[in-house]
């Protein structure tokens, strides 16, 4: 009964993927960051989108190696274990209900959210270094939480498929909303063919991520538009930009995160 419950609030949240129209502004945005882009040299594109790539994959392997990820993955372990006291490593996540997988994934998609939101408000009151680092602290937290989520059902991320995986849940998650579903679509269909995910050497990001970074710049540009608008001494509306886009992202790369290793955890139970 719990599945059921579960993939019927999958398809509820894929048909509202699915069902997204872009507004117009959507569309001549879209068009202009392509041409702009397709203005520089293709060499210069492909090292652009190597370079994301590498940065990436590097925060992800450096992510896994700290304590603050070995004492997350302790707590998913010790409150599995309050299910089941024979819970001993990841993969016997997989033995517990998908209703009781979903309670773990849940802390942590309501932390990724509270972190961001802080972490938002905190680059709209902080200075130039809180500003320049606020991309990198956004990815950083949004990937760790797909690392979390993906554990949370079972999945061992360290796992060199299972890390191809989580890069690519990250990637689609972090897409504009009317890019989604395509993304989710190959996603589905690549959880299948496990040989032919680690065979490819095809770019994880594209010109349809280029609009991630191009955010940030325009909410950077906000916040120092309102950074002297003051009350009480605090910039508020430089603070509510910051917060107000951080937590945007974070809900949709936990959600996008969440429905996927739920449909995932589903489809294994039943092959």
């Amino acid at each position: 009964m719990g599945e059921e419950r579960v993939l019927q609030e999958i398809k509820r949240w894929e048909n509202e993927v699915s069902s997204y129209v872009s507004n117009d502004f959507e569309k001549v945005y879209e068009l202009w960051v392509q041409d702009q882009f397709d203005k520089l040299p293709k060499p210069v594109q492909r090292k652009f989108f190597e370079s994301i790539d590498q940065w990436i994959l590097y925060t992800y392997t450096f992510l896994q190696g700290t304590n603050a990820q070995a004492e997350a993955y302790n707590r998913i372990m010790q409150v599995a274990r309050t299910y089941d006291e024979n819970v001993q490593q990841v993969e016997d996540l997989k033995k517990l209900s998908i209703e009781k997988l979903t309670y773990l994934a849940d802390q942590q998609v309501a932390r990724n959210r509270v972190y961001s939101f802080v972490q938002g408000g905190a680059t709209g009151a902080g200075g130039w270094l809180l500003l320049g680092v606020d991309l990198p602290m956004m990815i950083g937290l949004n990937l760790r939480t797909v690392q979390l989520i993906g554990t949370s059902y079972g999945y061992n991320m360290h796992n060199p498929i299972e890390m191809v995986i989580a890069l690519k849940v990250f990637h689609a998650g972090a897409l504009p909303k009317r890019l989604q579903y395509e993304a989710w679509v190959e996603l589905k269909e690549d959880i299948d063919q496990y040989d032919r995910l680690m065979s490819q050497e095809k770019q994880l990001t594209n010109t349809t991520w280029i609009e991630q970074p191009l955010r940030n710049v325009f909410k950077t540009i906000a916040i120092l538009m309102f950074r002297k608008k003051l009350f009480q001494g605090v910039p508020i509306i430089s603070v509510g930009i910051g917060a107000t886009v951080n937590y945007k992202t974070a809900k949709n790369v936990s959600d996008f995160a969440k429905r996927f290793y739920q449909y995932r955890a589903i489809q294994e139970r039943h092959d």
